[in-house]
Formats: C-alpha cells, sequence, structure tokens
C-alpha cells in the first residue's frame, strides 16, 4: 500500500469517526417537534460547523459498514509483517 493510499484511509476513517459524532448528536437532540435546520443551529454547528448538506451527508452514510471495511484493509495490512 502507497503512502497515498494510507493517507486517504486515513481521511476517511477520521471523516467516518466524525460523521459517527455527528450523528450522535443529532439522534441526541431530534425530536418530532425539533426540525432538522434547528438541531444544526443549535446543536451540531456549534461544535461542528457544517452546511446543512454536509449533516445530510453524514446522515445518510453507513457510518458502521463503512468502518468495518476500513478495519479489514488495515488488519489485512498489518497481518502482511
Amino acid at each position: 500500500m502507497t503512502n497515498s493510499q494510507k493517507r486517504q484511509h486515513g481521511i476517511t476513517k477520521h471523516k467516518l469517526l466524525r460523521y459517527q459524532k455527528i450523528v450522535a448528536l443529532y439522534n441526541e437532540y431530534k425530536t418530532e417537534d425539533i426540525s432538522t435546520a434547528q438541531v444544526l443551529r443549535k446543536y451540531i454547528f456549534p461544535v461542528y460547523p457544517i452546511s446543512r448538506t454536509t449533516l445530510y451527508e453524514a446522515l445518510n452514510t453507513p457510518v458502521e459498514r463503512e468502518m468495518k471495511k476500513i478495519e479489514a484493509v488495515e488488519a489485512q495490512q498489518f497481518s502482511m509483517f
């Protein structure tokens, strides 16, 4: 695995971890009477300054599945030595 591939896996892994935290915050504060935009503005944006588009991307990303793929690649890489 080249350095650029390692770097790309690291970037993806950290993005997924950030998405996981954003989704946890969203699920903590989201109720039927509070809109997604209000949750973003009041609770998520002060911690993670992201746009609404990025929030929707985080909510629609299958974080657990993607993390398993990355962990499998990392385990395969470590088993080579």
